[in-house]
């Protein structure tokens, strides 16, 4: 009976991750709202940063 011990779980490891996840979650979150503070107020964040991305993807594709 003594040869069939279960592993222990790593409660450590598993506060470690849920403590980086939790850290880069909120380094993201200041991210955005830097981002957010430096653009005008008039135009909107999510619509300015979509339209470069589909202009250049368009552009791309012509041939030479």
């Amino acid at each position: 009976m003594r040869g069939h011990v279960l592993a222990k779980p790593n409660y450590q490891f598993e506060k470690r991750q849920r403590e980086l996840e939790k850290k880069r979650k909120q380094e993201e979150k200041r991210q955005r709202e830097l981002a957010a503070k430096s653009q005008p107020e008039g135009s909107a964040s999510e619509g300015a940063a979509e339209a470069p991305e589909s202009t250049e993807a368009g552009g791309s594709g012509t041939p030479s």
